[in-house]
């Protein structure tokens, strides 16, 4: 281990890990033939007429072993763990070197250096918008009587000098505190199961889980959204790179895939256990 790995290890103390801060977690309807691209092949998907539930969990951190810094976990699919099920990770972007390095290397994790880029504009007032599915049975989709703030948040991949963008994440800030007053949704405690490794950092399969204590409340669902760009090469290739950029389309698919449901998490702390070989 270099001075660099050494000094970034030391960042992190024993396992278990505590993160605070907030979270959008939004749950897709992903392809199957899509999460199966990350997922190994011993692994058995939970699906239904051609689709599995994947999604993406938008986080700031304002307290960490890392410190301070944003992630964007983009969730392939869920499998099979009898007698319950385990989410797969199809990347992990992260704005801090040490959340990085410790993803890789301490949980398995297909961890990327990433920049993170916030914008805030005011939508108009008496600007109206479809409803959203079960927000509306609750009156919460309807049209907007009050000037409200969208937040865009821009990610892009950082690979050396280069950088890729992925996606942008749109989402009004305080549309459920205009509707709701300062309801901030009943405080639960869950746990999230979740599959890693069988990566080039560590290839065996491994387990963990993520405790959480938060105040919940569901929301209308983010906009994803992808820069066009000009790749059009279909031919099946197999070099790292050309697999490392696959991976990379294939988890902007699984951002662009159709929300059905999204939570926001106030006052999260999340607890991550170390993990353990299947």
């Amino acid at each position: 281990m270099d001075v660099l790995e050494r000094r970034i290890s030391s960042c992190y103390a024993k396992p278990p890990w505590i993160f605070k801060g907030s979270a959008l977690y939004q749950i897709h309807l992903v392809k199957a033939a899509t999460a199966r691209a990350f997922i190994p092949k011993e692994l058995r998907l939970v699906e239904a007429f051609g689709y599995t539930l994947g999604g993406f969990f938008l986080a700031s951190y304002d307290d960490s072993p890392a410190g301070v810094f944003d992630e964007l976990v983009v969730i392939a699919g869920t499998v099979w763990n009898p007698p319950t099920s385990c989410a797969w990770a199809a990347r992990v972007l992260v704005n801090s070197d040490e959340a990085c390095h410790h993803g890789r290397k301490e949980v398995g994790l297909p961890s990327q250096v990433a920049r993170f880029s916030k914008k805030i504009t005011a939508v108009p007032k008496g600007k109206r918008e479809r409803t959203f599915g079960f927000l509306d049975t609750f009156r919460l989709g309807t049209s907007l009587s009050h000037p409200e703030d969208m937040v865009e948040v821009k990610v892009s991949e950082v690979d050396s000098a280069a950088s890729a963008d992925i996606c942008s994440i749109k989402f009004r800030s305080d549309e459920m505190e205009k509707k709701l007053g300062n309801w901030m949704g009943p405080a639960i405690k869950m746990s999230l199961p979740s599959f890693s490794g069988n990566t080039k950092y560590f290839p065996n399969l491994l387990k963990y889980s993520c405790h959480l204590q938060c105040r919940v409340r569901p929301v209308r669902p983010a906009v994803v959204s992808h820069p066009l760009d000009n790749e059009t090469d279909s031919e099946e290739n197999h070099t790292s790179q050309e697999l490392h950029e696959n991976e990379r389309r294939l988890s902007v698919a699984v951002m662009l895939s159709k929300p059905i449901i999204a939570l926001e998490f106030k006052d999260l702390t999340m607890q991550v256990e170390a993990p353990v070989v299947v």
